[in-house]
């Protein structure tokens, strides 16, 4: 298969992937209009976040596996099969309690989590097999345009779903996210994906089930500096997830509960992403790609902390517009990054671990922060001792989830900060090599316990 048509199979996977997004994000927002009109309460919306990420921490590792030792394309297939089962049981079970306006919530934890299952074996297959469709000059590219899939579904999607919800409900919100995921797996199905040839490396890691599912942890660690980023990346998750958690309900409390201004800022917050990633498209960022990695986290962080002090819609739609902004260049460095330093047979179980260690501790914020803003927060500002805090978030609806927002913003540019000025990470793509796409003969498979040159590089 020839280098054009590798790009157009790439592109061609990215529009129906966005395609499917769109339906996602117009049901997901529905769903959440819904969950907080009915309870009013930040902690279901909360429970449903948290039941879709708990698989990604326990089996990423096992997708990254599978994207290496199966047809990238047939993993995706399967992902979207069993997402689409996922969404019609959802929709059957809608229909069937709205007679009664009595559907049971722990249908909509179960289906968040068996869907989520799925999608977990698709990220790492997709991630990967940019590195077999496109060439390396292009990669930064590529990889910015894969991060404008979420903030571009999610910039149209809100003044969709928000007619979808007014005029044919829930439900019709997720019959339009079953007909997307169909025609996505649709899609799936006309391309080819060229697999990647087995690499030393890649043979170094064949054995038992156990020694083959931590293969990209044991092959990450190896790579210390680029290890530590990623440990680094999993703090900074977790304060982020803590307070974009609460986004809806925030934003919500802060605009008065007007969906329509909670819309602007969103589909604002959303353009940010999707013209950072643009930028980064068409600039290419720094080398060292460090550079541009942390420096737009901080900025990123700094952005959050001030929305958290911010009670202006206006300024909130700006704030969050530059939040926004410079995370598509951090996300598309930090995988061309990876692509670059890591064997291209390895690559879906060191993203898979990589997905596993940035959503580490994740879960356990959204246990926390739900009961933390709706028992402890909230209430506290209407107490005399919310006097000292008043002059930074202020004394109204939200001023509690202000204050998450501002430790959490605050906490992620000063660690971000401190790991950029440390020189491993300054010195980091001089210190370890470039992976040469170059398949190994037979006869060069390392002895039993014997780690291949590409499993020890050079870290000073």
């Amino acid at each position: 298969m020839d280098a054009s048509k590798n790009l157009r199979t790439f592109y061609l996977l990215v529009f129906s992937q966005v395609f499917s997004l769109i339906g996602s994000r117009i049901s997901t927002i529905a769903l959440s209009f819904w969950l907080f009109e009915k309870t009013g309460e930040a902690t279901p919306l909360i429970l449903v976040h948290f039941f879709a990420i708990i698989p990604q921490l326990i089996t990423s590792n096992i997708s990254g596996l599978l994207a290496d030792r199966w047809d990238r394309r047939s993993v995706m297939v399967v992902a979207d099969v069993g997402q689409v089962i996922g969404s019609l049981f959802l929709l059957l079970s809608f229909i069937y309690h709205a007679p009664t306006d009595s559907f049971p919530l722990w249908q909509l934890y179960l289906v968040a989590f068996i869907q989520a299952i799925f999608s977990v074996f698709q990220t790492p297959a997709l991630n990967a097999s940019v590195t077999m469709l496109v060439p390396d000059d292009h990669r930064v590219r590529a990889n910015s345009i894969l991060q404008m899939q979420g903030p571009l579904s999610g910039l149209i999607a809100p003044a969709f779903a928000g007619m979808t919800y007014a005029f044919i409900g829930v439900i019709g919100a997720m019959i339009i996210d079953l007909l997307t995921f169909i025609v996505a797996m649709v899609v799936i199905l006309i391309v080819r994906i060229p697999n990647p040839p087995e690499t030393a490396a890649g043979r170094a890691l064949r054995g038992s089930l156990t020694k083959e599912i931590f293969g990209g942890f044991s092959y990450l660690y190896a790579m210390r500096p680029l290890f530590w980023l990623v440990i680094t990346f999993t703090v900074v998750n977790l304060l982020f997830s803590a307070a974009g958690v609460i986004t809806l309900p925030y934003l919500l409390a802060r605009t008065g509960g007007d969906h329509a201004a909670y819309g602007v800022v969103s589909s604002l917050s959303n353009l940010g992403a999707v013209l950072g990633g643009i930028a980064i498209g068409i600039w290419g960022g720094t080398r060292p790609r460090i550079h541009t990695i942390l420096p737009a986290v901080i900025i990123g962080a700094i952005m959050m902390t001030l929305a958290g002090m911010t009670q202006s819609v206006v300024l909130l739609g700006a704030l969050y517009f530059l939040m926004m902004f410079p995370f598509p260049a951090s996300n598309a460095m930090m995988m061309a990054l990876i692509q670059t330093k890591v064997a291209p047979d390895l690559q879906g179980r060191v993203f898979g671990v990589l997905i596993q260690l940035s959503m580490l501790f994740v879960p356990i914020s959204y246990l926390l922060v739900g009961p933390l803003v709706d028992q402890v927060l909230e209430p506290a500002v209407m107490q005399s001792g919310w006097a000292g805090f008043a002059p930074i978030v202020g004394s109204g609806a939200g001023s509690g989830m202000g204050l998450l927002l501002v430790i959490c913003g605050s906490s992620a540019a000063l660690l971000s900060l401190v790991v950029y000025l440390l020189p491993m990470m300054q010195n980091m793509e001089k210190n370890l090599p470039d992976y040469a796409v170059t398949p190994a003969p037979k006869s060069e498979q390392p002895l039993a316990g014997e780690l291949s040159p590409e499993l020890s590089p050079s870290v000073n």
